[in-house]
């Protein structure tokens, strides 16, 4: 667990190094860019130099912290056995027959409906 919490620490300062290094570049709009003599290793040109070969390490750099936390932490939690957190031995619920006497069976055959004379309601007329 130490190592991940070594690695996700300079995973956060080379990602926050990236970030300040693109940054420093100048780009078509301008940019922030760094000042500096015109001449000598830290002129212009020699600054974007350096600032490109900064980026480009920087990136290669996240990407291989980026798969060695990834390989860390699939160690770490890693199981071979599956957990299920379904409780097997509920019986299946069956559907209450508002129709059906307080005392009856859920589980009987459903009741026979009246036959068409001994409904009070079928001899009406309008």
């Amino acid at each position: 667990m130490s190592l991940f919490l070594f690695l996700t620490v300079v995973q956060a300062l080379v990602a926050a190094a990236l970030v300040g290094v693109i940054l420093m570049q100048r780009s078509e709009g301008g940019g922030l860019g760094i000042g500096g003599s015109p001449g000598g290793v830290m002129g212009a040109r020699g600054a974007a130099d350096f600032l490109t070969r900064s980026t480009k390490w920087l990136a290669v750099t996240f990407v291989v912290l980026s798969i060695a936390l990834a390989a860390v932490a699939v160690e770490t939690t890693g199981s071979d056995e599956i957990t299920s957190t379904l409780d097997r031995n509920v019986t299946p619920a069956v559907p209450a027959d508002p129709l059906a006497s307080p005392g009856a069976d859920p589980l009987a055959a459903p009741a026979q409906q009246p036959p068409v004379g001994e409904d009070p309601l079928a001899g009406a007329t309008e």
